[in-house]
């Protein structure tokens, strides 16, 4: 059961990091795209993807990267903040990305708009609640044979356990100063396969993205 006094807000992480995105010390730290995503590129051009989603996608690293991999991308985010830098940066390099704020428990594109989704630290904000309803969104928008590559916090990162378990595996640290401030889900691995109905996994493993924090890396295909 959800604590009672997070019941009506779980996905509120972007609250601090809208906060981060006005300040230039913190976006410098986000600029470069993970190895990972650029290594998809091969196999998301031998499948023909053209029309690509960043899902929380900050100040647009990641879509930035695809824009000029000659993807035609649509990044969104919760923040404001990291949605003006994102525009700002891909019109000073003459890059057609369309940007927008979004609701990721509530999108507002079509069925089936995109050929890959990429939610890179994003849908484990909140509880198991918040991320089935996010999945369920990224299988709305994701093509039937569309790829989607995403991160989940792994129960051996060592935030795991710290803090108020508001809800089962989902703790909020009051005491951090940062995001972990707001709720953050963790999960082995049949709980994230199990997450992905509708999804047949390609590629997962647990490694650590810096010192202490391990996260799943899950690249699938949608198939129902």
């Amino acid at each position: 059961m959800v604590e009672d006094r997070w019941r009506s807000a779980l996905a509120t992480a972007h609250e601090d990091w809208d906060q981060r995105w006005q300040v230039e010390e913190q976006r410098a730290l986000w600029e470069e795209p993970d190895r990972r995503i650029r290594d998809l590129v091969p196999e998301l051009r031998r499948r023909e993807a053209s029309v690509v989603l960043d899902l929380g996608c900050g100040v647009g690293r990641h879509a930035l990267f695809l824009a000029d991999q000659g993807f035609e991308v649509v990044g969104t985010d919760a923040s404001e903040a990291g949605i003006a830098r994102a525009t700002e940066v891909a019109a000073g390099a003459g890059l057609a990305v369309r940007f927008g704020v979004e609701d990721f428990l509530n999108l507002s594109f079509e069925d089936r708009s995109f050929d890959y989704v990429l939610a890179w630290n994003v849908i484990y904000h909140g509880d198991v609640a918040v991320v089935s309803r996010c999945l369920d969104e990224v299988r709305r928008v994701l093509r039937r044979g569309g790829i989607y590559q995403s991160t989940m916090l792994s129960k051996r990162n060592e935030a795991f356990g710290i803090g108020t378990e508001i809800s089962k595996d989902t703790f909020v640290d009051e005491a951090d100063s940062g995001d972990k401030a707001h709720p953050h889900f963790y999960c082995n691995a049949p709980t994230l396969v199990d997450l992905h109905v509708g999804f047949e996994v390609l590629a997962l493993d647990d490694a650590e993205q810096l010192p202490g924090a391990w996260h799943w890396n899950l690249i699938a295909e949608r198939t129902g």
